[in-house]
């Protein structure tokens, strides 16, 4: 009998000890797994999957190749490239302050890029921009995905939040900006219907077709722009608004 019990102990000993040190294991190889993807995070490049879908780089994190500042593409501006991250200069007012457009424009594409921005931040991406010397700002013509960051005064104001469509609407779904943090945003536009993604919730849609659209504009402050919201195609552009914003991994496919 005491053979016996001693067997069974025995047995269950080894049997803990055994799935101990495969849980240990386990925890060992996950945990390892996570430490190597975060050691080799990359930026700025695309892997061999997206070159076959057809994506695009549209800032190659070290130039700010393809890009310019509205209506000025030879003044020294508050954007550079540090750290492998297009950034914009808050503290240098020698510098020429304006947002950072595209050199190509696009219409049909689908956009993702990851920014974060400063305390109290406010910034945006402008859409289907018409480029024009008689157009003072990319505002006045592209309507705008929201950037603005948890302690700014406006982020009270529903139609302001981030992801929304600047002023016409509030987020479709609740969908939380990390403060401090990288956040991403998808851009989606189809034959002037657009879609706004914030860190993988869709916070926006809208027809810029349709004559919805054109009632929206008429009952905002844009009705004093007679091109704001006309286009279905032009050039994509980076906001400036004094305070510091960060952006990367800003890629494109048109479709």
């Amino acid at each position: 009998m005491l053979k016996k019990t001693f067997v069974l102990v025995l047995g269950a000993l080894i049997l803990v000890t055994s799935c101990k040190n495969k849980s240990e294991k386990e925890n060992e190889e996950t945990w390892r797994t996570k430490k190597e993807a975060v050691a080799n995070e990359t930026h700025n490049q695309l892997l061999e999957v997206e070159k076959e879908q057809g994506w695009e780089l549209l800032f190659d994190g070290e130039t700010l190749n393809g890009w310019h500042v509205y209506n000025n593409p030879d003044g020294e501006s508050v954007w550079e490239v540090k750290n492998g991250e297009l950034h914009s200069v808050a503290d240098d007012e020698s510098l020429t302050a304006g947002d950072l457009l595209t050199d190509k424009p696009y219409e049909n594409y689908e956009l993702t890029l990851e920014w974060k921005i400063a305390s109290r931040g406010n910034s945006g991406i402008f859409m289907n921009v018409q480029e024009r010397e008689d157009v003072p700002t990319a505002w006045q013509t592209g309507p705008e995905y929201q950037i603005l960051d948890a302690d700014h005064m406006d982020i009270n104001v529903a139609e302001k939040n981030p992801g929304c469509l600047y002023v016409f609407q509030s987020q479709a779904n609740p969908a939380e900006m990390k403060r401090g943090e990288w956040n991403r945003t998808r851009i989606k536009q189809v034959d002037g219907k657009v879609e706004f993604y914030l860190n993988g919730v869709l916070t926006a849609e809208q027809d810029f077709n349709s004559p919805e659209w054109k009632q929206q504009i008429a009952a905002t402050h844009f009705e004093k722009y007679p091109e704001f919201g006309k286009a279905t195609e032009g050039k994509i552009a980076l906001q400036y608004w004094y305070f510091e914003t960060w952006f990367r991994d800003i890629k494109i496919r048109e479709l």
